[in-house]
């Protein structure tokens, strides 16, 4: 049975990527992190996100496999994405057909603001 966490910037599905279908799985979770490309990553910034998706998939180990639990990593993940855009290791990508803000505004420096919001 497909089981599935979608928050607003994680997926999470009990499923393998095969030929672009999931296909479920007892023992494989698949991440999909922004599919709305809504922030820009840097590949340093989406492995910490990978290896918080390990961490947080270990320490749940050893309970079942529930929507629930799922649902609690995804809104892990989405507290840790939070933290890596406020310390400005993402960014918002203004480009985004998706411009939500929804992990607080955007921060645009000037010469005005420069060195007031750290």
């Amino acid at each position: 049975m497909l089981l599935k966490s979608t928050t607003r910037h994680i997926r999470i599905y009990t499923a393998e990527v095969k030929d672009n279908e999931l296909i479920p799985s007892d023992s494989v979770l698949t991440l999909d992190v922004d599919p709305d490309n809504e922030f820009n990553w840097n590949e340093d910034s989406l492995q910490k996100v990978y290896a918080k998706f390990d961490e947080l998939v270990e320490s749940y180990s050893r309970e079942d496999l529930t929507e629930y639990n799922l649902r609690r990593i995804g809104s892990d993940l989405e507290h840790f994405m939070r933290s890596l855009l406020q310390k400005g290791e993402i960014s918002y990508n203004l480009g985004s057909r998706v411009l939500n803000y929804s992990m607080g505004l955007p921060r645009v420096e000037s010469p005005e603001s420069e060195g007031k919001y750290l």
